[in-house]
């Protein structure tokens, strides 16, 4: 998945962005590059899955823009992801009643970010998404929500249903929306824990992760209108979930 990027240069920055565990997605050296400092921050970035290139010195002085990069300079993801069980303790830390929120491949990055912005607003837990088929967590992302992608966690899992699974181990209750859910939204249960998912703009819900499900339900809108997007559709179930809370 591609991610927004932001570029340090030099040793020290390097140094501080591996003791800080950031997401550090590829290193550019320079060529023949012989400094053992610099080698040794080179094989731990790569243990932990940056990818290295090697350029000449006129790559790296566009990369760094003129700022002094000793030969060195990194991508970094700023978007920090967390793991499945690391978010569930997160929550259950915070709150007796944790909501998570899982997108079954939402490919628009404008719905993906408000998506988030209304996850944040409605005090959800986390989001989690695929590592592959979703949309980029990227400057758009950022943008569309309103700078909140930073303030949730966000999980990324090889698919939606190794969260599934998780979760019901865990006895949290899955809710998927559909338009075919048999259970108004307005008759459902939100006070207690909870897991969303909300399917992709096209198809809605794989049928295979639809099989999973606690419950399905749906969102009275009037005839004249077949759907709601999916960004608002999560709206309006977050913020029924946080009214039912607060009554």
């Amino acid at each position: 998945m591609e991610e927004q990027v932001s570029r340090i240069y030099g040793i020290h920055a390097l140094e501080e962005a591996l003791q800080a565990s950031m997401n550090i997605s590829k290193v550019f050296a320079q060529t023949n590059q012989q400094h053992p400092k610099v080698k040794a921050l080179l094989n731990e970035c790569a243990k932990q899955g940056a990818t290295i290139s090697y350029v000449p010195m006129e790559k790296l002085q566009k990369l760094s823009k003129g700022r002094n990069h000793q030969g060195i300079v990194a991508n970094i993801a700023p978007v920090s992801f967390v793991d499945l069980e690391e978010m569930v303790t997160l929550a259950n830390e915070a709150t007796t009643t944790p909501l998570f929120i899982l997108l079954d491949q939402i490919s628009d990055v404008r719905n993906f970010g408000a998506i988030i912005r209304s996850a944040v607003a409605a005090g959800a837990n986390g989001i989690i998404i695929q590592k592959k088929g979703g949309a980029p967590v990227n400057a758009d992302a950022i943008k569309t929500s309103a700078g909140t992608l930073f303030k949730i966690p966000i999980c990324k899992v090889d698919h939606i249903k190794d969260a599934l699974f998780y979760f019901q181990a865990e006895g949290v209750q899955l809710i998927a929306a559909t338009e075919k859910g048999e259970q108004s939204l307005f008759d459902t249960d939100l006070k207690n824990s909870f897991a969303l998912v909300m399917g992709s703009e096209g198809r809605g819900v794989n049928p295979s992760v639809l099989k999973m499900i606690d419950t399905q339900i749906h969102i009275p809108i009037a005839e004249e209108v077949d759907s709601l997007n999916v960004a608002v559709a999560s709206a309006v179930i977050l913020f029924e979930a946080k009214r039912q809370r607060l009554s």
